[in-house]
This record gives C-alpha cells, sequence and structure tokens, in this order.
C-alpha cells in the first residue's frame, strides 16, 4: 500500500518510522511518501495561505498550492488515482471500521489541513471524503493523519506478528470494547489475576472475556453499549436472559 502525505509539516511524520508503522515501511509492506507544501507555493516567500473571504479571523490554505502538489503527486502515481481524504474537524469520525477499509486500499493521499483548513473549491472538486479523529481541534492535520496511518498500517497484510491479536482490540468488532488483559506475576500489589484466566478452560475463559468486553463497554461506554444488538449467548452471559 502506498500513502501520500500533503503537509506543511513532513519532519513530524518521522515518528512513523518507529513501532508497527516503522515495522510496515521497513518491509515495503506501506509506502509513505509526504509532500511539502511549500514546495508548491505561489511565490517565492513560501505562501500558500491567505485571508478568508467574509473577513472572519484565521487564515486559509489556498487552492492553487493544493492543485500544484496533487497534480505533482498524480503524475508520480501515474495511472493509479488515490483515494484522497482530508482531515478535519468537520469530517465524520475515523473508525476501526473504516481503518479496516481503507486498508484494502492499494493508494491513498491524505490532506493535512492547517489554520482554518483548506480552500472549499478545492475540497469540493478532489476530495473523497473528510475524516476527524474526535470531537476536538488540533493545531494541524498531521497528528490526526499519524493516527490513521498507524491504525491502517496494523492491519497491512504480514505488518502483526499474529493477526488474530488485531482482531481482538476494542472496536475490532463494532460498538465493542476490548476485555482487561494481564500478565506476569499473578499477584501484584495484594492484586490477583482473575482466577479464570489461570484455569485453563478455554471455554470459560471465552465466555469471561465476552462478558468483561461488554461490562467495560457499558461502563466506559454507554453510549455504544445501547447501540448494541446483543446475541442470545451474550444476554445469557450478561445475565439479561
Amino acid at each position: 500500500m502506498r500513502i501520500d502525505v500533503l503537509t506543511l509539516f513532513p519532519e513530524m511524520f518521522a515518528a512513523l518510522d518507529a513501532s508497527i508503522p516503522g515495522r510496515a515501511r521497513k518491509s515495503e509492506t506501506l509506502r509513505l511518501k509526504c509532500h511539502n507544501l511549500r514546495d508548491f507555493a505561489i511565490n517565492k516567500y513560501g505562501q500558500v495561505d491567505d485571508v478568508p473571504f467574509g473577513g472572519e479571523a484565521g487564515m486559509v490554505l489556498r487552492p492553487e498550492p493544493l492543485k500544484k502538489a496533487l497534480d505533482h503527486i498524480l503524475e508520480d502515481l501515474g495511472s493509479a488515482r488515490p483515494h484522497i481524504v482530508q482531515m478535519s474537524a468537520q469530517g465524520r469520525i475515523f473508525t476501526q471500521e473504516r481503518a479496516k477499509e481503507l486498508a484494502k486500499m492499494d493508494n491513498l493521499l491524505i490532506i493535512c489541513g492547517h489554520y482554518k483548513g483548506i480552500d472549499q473549491r478545492f475540497a469540493d472538486a478532489y476530495v473523497d471524503e473528510d475524516l476527524s479523529i474526535g470531537e476536538y481541534v488540533v493545531s494541524g492535520g498531521e497528528l490526526p493523519a499519524m493516527t490513521i496511518i498507524d491504525a491502517v498500517a496494523r492491519l497491512l497484510p504480514g505488518v502483526l506478528g499474529d493477526m488474530t491479536s488485531a482482531e481482538t482490540d476494542s472496536f475490532y468488532l463494532p460498538n465493542r470494547l476490548g476485555w482487561p488483559v494481564y500478565t506476569r506475576p499473578q499477584e501484584f500489589e495484594g492484586r490477583t489475576v482473575p482466577d479464570v484466566l489461570v484455569s485453563g478452560h478455554h471455554e470459560n475463559i471465552r465466555k469471561w472475556r465476552i462478558k468483561a468486553s461488554l461490562e467495560l463497554t457499558r461502563k466506559n461506554r454507554p453510549d455504544l453499549f445501547r447501540s448494541l444488538e446483543l446475541t442470545d449467548e451474550e444476554k445469557k452471559i450478561l445475565g439479561a436472559a
């Protein structure tokens, strides 16, 4: 998979040389190319933004450098058109389900907005979808873009040593959190690992995990829990039937 990123701060993406994204890049399962928007500025001063029409405060990324950068990326890609994502607080919330869908794509271009965002005319003409990582605002699209790249990279074939690890993560099953996990030592500061996890009884462990996942979802994300359609087994495990 190839991911192109259009940003004012390409140096921030050095963080993706580490951990699982770094492993994906080293194996070339993921090819990441960062493009500095200032390389496509409208003048020798590196200008890529301007004041918004209408008189509000802040600055907006101009459409011309965005289009020049896009043309450059498309020329480099050849006949393969990428799926174009704009990072925006106005976008739909990024989910694990969307990460799985993006991980199936061959080419992805992420545009990192900054200041007040990008000119809407460019977005209307070229952006396929707007994504947000939460209901808050950060200084630019770089950190959210890195979050998406990390989430997608770990789902690419061969990146994780054991893909079943991802299948037990929170949100791998829609609207469900993962269950609590424990490791050695069996006792820590007077707190012990649940007996069922050291019992060796695989069916009981499976049911414990289902119950613990649902109880944690109900406690920490009641909004998600209310949307769940529980199976008969889940209702029975929770004591709801």
